[in-house]
């Protein structure tokens, strides 16, 4: 079980968090937070465009039950 922390946030962002929320499929709180682990990996590695840095921590939050094996393009038929 995680703590929680409540915090204040501006509003604007909330109602930003709550639409990416739904279309994420993600708690309000979960949006915000995966919004600050990509803000942080981003600091942490400056070179890596961010988009990059979002879609590798969505994907490693993915089941992988449903995952598929990285096929090369220079291997694919």
């Amino acid at each position: 079980m995680s703590a929680s922390t409540s915090i204040r946030i501006n509003q604007e962002l909330y109602e930003q968090a709550k639409q990416d929320a739904t279309l994420e499929h993600r708690s309000i709180a979960g949006q915000i937070e995966f919004w600050a682990r990509v803000g942080r990996a981003a600091l942490d590695n400056p070179d890596l465009p961010v988009s990059f840095v979002a879609e590798s921590l969505a994907s490693m939050g993915e089941s992988r039950d449903q995952s598929q094996p990285f096929v090369p393009r220079s291997r694919r038929g």
